[in-house]
Parts: structure tokens; C-alpha cells; sequence
């Protein structure tokens, strides 16, 4: 069994682990004594995740990031107006982008572009990429943290798990669906994204990055609401879609393949065990309302990073101390947006007039009194700042 050395790795190269990778290359004196341990799964695209053909709600902090790290997609949506609202129900509110002085609120990307562009950068940032199967922690003690990825034995001194929640019991099991697929709409609007409230869960209608006028749909709903719709004729799930979101782009027209996943709201309760810490997915899932999920773990990777710059230059000295800062500073942003999230998902959906009318009179007093609407437009452009 081979034996390798680090002073530092990252299981999982998904974007959140890329990130943090990138931005570690840049502060180590020696970028070659990180690894970033990347798991081969076979899928429908084989193992070439670049033509993977999801997209992902950016942030506008989350694009300055990427775009400091060389890895912003080509191809990016903007997102310049917000438009939330709650189907039959007064309220609703408008967040645009002039209001805070940023050239977009956000941008939707395909996860396959993003993951190409991390690739090349990575290639050339000096950290050592390991391509195999699923690594794993099998042992650690007071010198460092041993590793198995397939037949690769290693030790580093500190390691980030940056590759999801794998075998973690769901902190809340949701009882919603995303139905997740690509529309026409007949009159798009270049610039808008919608987040339309029902009393089954949340509906997003996205800009798609490749083509004016083809909409991004994440529709939440019962599981058995969910599996019934997917089992619809493409042109009667059109004719559902409009129903439920209504007029604002025309009609939605869809005929492509429309996946199902189920949602669950997953939080680590301690994203530090001994030399071991956790990010990203792996610390926290979100339910996609909003669109938080990767927004969050790009914000740990940042301040990871941070918390890491002392002890890179003399990785000898124990981790301790610069991880408990990471947790300190990351605890109320991570709390803040998986309560905030949750919340979301749920306090439409409960078919209580009183709690429906009152979330719509919310709605409705954002939209008048901009000093309510900016808080949470800031969160949701870049996090809580401490």
C-alpha cells in the first residue's frame, strides 16, 4: 500500500472544496504539501462532471470570490431583480440591484462550466489533485490524521471534509420534493428571478445560462405531488407549472427530463473533531430556497482560509487554536442562514390563514419600507458580516 505525507487535505473536489484548495495555494509556502482528494463516481455523464448540466445560484460575493480565483464560467445568467411573492395571498416584494449598488445581485451558472474553470485553475495552483475512490478518514491522534483513498495510505496534519453528509442523520427531514428542470417561457424577462410561495412549498423560476428565454425550475412540493407531476405528459406538467406560477413570463413550456429529489436540512452540530473539520455539505444541508447552499460553503471555505494562514507557515504546530476561530466566526452566518432557509421553506406551507396572511403582510411591508428589505437582501447577497 502506497504511503504519502501532507501537512494538510481536502476529501471532496466538488466546487466548496476546490475553493478552499485555490485559496490555500495562494497563503502555504509549499501549495504541493496540500492534496485534494477528488472521487471518481460514474454517472449518466461517465466521469467527465464538466458536462454535468445543473445549474447554481450565485451570490454576488460568491462571484467575486470565484472571480479572484480565475474560475468564473463564461457563460453566467445575471440576476439584477428579485421578484418574491405568495400565490393567493397578498404580498409581495421586489429586491433590485441598484438598491445596493452592485452590478447584479447574483448569477446562475451550470455546475459543469463551474467545475471545469475550478479544473484548470486548480492545475496550475501547485496543490496536488488525487483522482480514486471515496477517501476516508480511518484514524487520527495527536501527531495528525490518517487516510485511505483506494489503495493510497496517507497521513496530514489537518484535514477538511468538504464531501457532503454521508451517513449523518437529517437534523430535519423535509416533507417536500424539488422537482428540478428547464422551461420556455413565452415572455421572458432578462434579469429576473422569481421565488414564488404555495402552500406545497417553494417555486423558482431562474435565468438559464445558455439562452435567453429557457427558465431554471425548482418547484418543491409533497412527495406524493411531486412523483405524480413527474409521471406527467411534458405537456400537461407545462400546463401544471403555468398554473402554479402564473403569468408573469408568459407560458412555461417544458420538454426535457424533469428530476426528482427529496430535501432534508442537515447541521453538524460540531464541525471540528480533533484534527478534523467539516464544510460545506458536509457540515450543513439547506433547503434550496433561496438558493444559499453553495453561497454558505463558499463562505467557509473563505474564512477557513483565514483561520489557516498562521499555521500554514509553520503547519508543526497544533491546529487547535485556528480552528476554533474558524468555528467562532463562521457560527452565527451558518446558524442565521440554515434557520432563515428552514423557515422559508415551511411558514408558507402550513394552510393557516392567520400564519399565510401574516407572512404575506411581511412581503408586503419589505416591498414599502426599504430599511426592512435590506436586511435580508444583504444576507442573501453575501452572508452575515460580522
Amino acid at each position: 500500500m502506497q504511503s504519502q505525507d501532507f501537512d494538510l487535505a481536502i476529501l471532496g473536489g466538488g466546487p466548496v472544496g476546490s475553493v478552499l484548495a485555490l485559496l490555500l495555494a495562494r497563503l502555504a509556502p509549499q501549495p504541493a504539501r496540500i492534496v485534494l482528494l477528488q472521487t471518481d463516481t460514474a454517472s449518466q455523464y461517465g466521469h467527465r462532471p464538466e458536462l454535468d448540466p445543473r445549474v447554481l445560484a450565485i451570490n454576488h460575493g460568491s462571484r467575486v470570490l470565484l472571480e479572484s480565483l480565475n474560475a468564473w464560467p463564461q457563460q453566467a445568467a445575471l440576476i439584477q431583480t428579485i421578484h418574491v411573492s405568495q400565490r393567493g395571498r397578498l404580498g409581495r416584494t421586489v429586491i433590485r440591484h441598484h438598491d445596493f449598488d452592485v452590478p447584479e445581485l447574483g448569477c446562475v451558472v451550470r455546475y459543469g462550466q463551474l467545475y471545469d474553470k475550478l479544473t484548470n485553475a486548480l492545475a496550475t495552483s501547485g496543490v496536488q489533485v488525487l483522482n480514486g475512490e471515496s477517501a476516508h478518514v480511518i484514524g487520527q491522534d495527536t501527531g495528525g490524521v490518517s487516510i485511505e483513498q483506494g489503495s493510497r495510505r496517507m497521513r496530514a496534519k489537518l484535514v477538511v471534509h468538504a464531501d457532503g453528509l454521508a451517513g449523518l442523520e437529517p437534523t430535519r427531514q423535509h416533507t417536500q420534493y424539488a422537482l428540478l428542470t428547464r422551461a420556455r417561457a413565452s415572455r421572458p424577462r432578462a434579469g429576473w428571478a422569481f421565488e414564488r410561495f404555495t402552500n406545497e412549498g417553494p417555486l423558482a423560476v431562474l435565468p438559464h445560462p445558455e439562452a435567453l428565454g429557457e427558465q431554471s425550475i425548482v418547484w418543491c412540493c409533497s412527495p406524493e405531488r411531486a412523483h405524480a407531476l413527474q409521471a406527467l405528459a411534458p405537456e400537461d406538467f407545462s400546463q401544471a407549472l403555468t398554473e402554479m406560477f402564473g403569468s408573469r413570463v408568459g407560458t412555461l413550456t417544458v420538454d426535457g427530463p424533469v428530476a426528482c429529489v427529496p430535501l432534508a436540512m442537515t447541521l453538524r452540530p460540531q464541525t471540528i473533531d480533533g484534527r478534523c473539520v467539516a464544510i460545506g455539505n458536509a457540515a450543513q444541508t439547506l433547503h434550496p430556497v433561496a438558493g444559499q447552499g453553495l453561497n454558505l460553503g463558499l463562505r467557509d471555505a473563505a474564512t477557513l482560509a483565514m483561520a489557516l494562514r498562521e499555521w500554514l507557515v509553520v503547519p508543526e504546530q497544533t491546529p487547535g487554536e485556528a480552528l476554533q476561530r474558524y468555528e467562532q466566526l463562521r457560527g452565527p452566518d451558518r446558524q442565521l442562514t440554515v434557520r432563515l432557509t428552514d423557515l422559508l421553506s415551511r411558514v408558507f406551507t402550513t394552510k393557516l390563514p392567520l400564519i399565510e396572511h401574516a407572512a404575506g403582510l411581511a412581503l408586503l411591508g419589505m416591498d414599502l419600507l426599504p430599511a426592512l428589505r435590506a436586511p435580508l437582501a444583504r444576507h442573501l447577497l453575501q452572508g452575515l458580516r460580522l
